[in-house]
């Protein structure tokens, strides 16, 4: 992360070493913004929020316990900033996650929601279209869904990991996770269907 040891970061952190914050924000501030446009899909509230989450996190450094790596924990407050900066805008429209998880019969047999994809999706994800779609379907899950497929799938986080950025234990974030993708596959069955004979 950083040219010294986290302990040792964190300690100048928490000592009030200038140097130490720069040395943090130099590391994390891509990352961060990353996550941030990601969540919130507008650079300059991505700007913000990155900007608010160091500030959080220089005001906390005091209380930081390191239980978790420094970046998780920046992670964590980054996320609730653009959370919070999402609950107080103009909400995006979104499709209840009930509506979109596959439904069983009373016998608990699953019913297919839809036709089979084809055998040659992965290869269509790489154009540019199909990469947006996915995008946007990503855009259309609920807040609390969108945000650990983001952390988890395209930031790369491990399950732990998003579980400390979004404040949930790690079966909480496995079970969003696992609706996410349940639900995320819904929304794009339309689009990776296989051809009607």
């Amino acid at each position: 992360m950083t040219d010294r040891c986290e302990g040792e970061l964190l300690g100048a952190l928490q000592r009030g070493d200038e140097r130490a914050y720069t040395e943090l924000v130099r590391a994390n501030t891509g990352k961060m913004l990353a996550v941030a446009r990601r969540i919130l899909k507008n650079d300059e509230e991505a700007y913000d929020a990155t900007q608010e989450a160091f500030l959080q996190a220089f005001k906390a450094i005091g209380s930081f316990q390191g239980d978790s790596m420094l970046s998780t924990w920046l992670h964590r407050i980054t996320v609730n900033a653009c959370l919070m900066r999402l609950r107080h805008r103009k909400r995006h429209p979104e499709t209840a996650i009930e509506e979109l998880l596959p439904q069983f019969d009373e016998t608990g047999h699953r019913i297919e929601s839809g036709p089979a994809w084809t055998e040659g999706v992965v290869d269509r994800l790489e154009s540019a279209q199909l990469r947006k779609v996915v995008r946007d379907a990503i855009d259309r899950l609920p807040d609390n869904y969108r945000t650990v497929i983001v952390l988890r799938d395209i930031e790369g986080l491990t399950t732990e990991e998003a579980a400390v950025a979004l404040g949930v234990r790690p079966e909480a974030a496995k079970m969003r996770l696992h609706r996410a993708r349940q639900a995320l596959r819904t929304l794009l069955a339309p689009h990776f269907a296989a051809e009607a004979e």
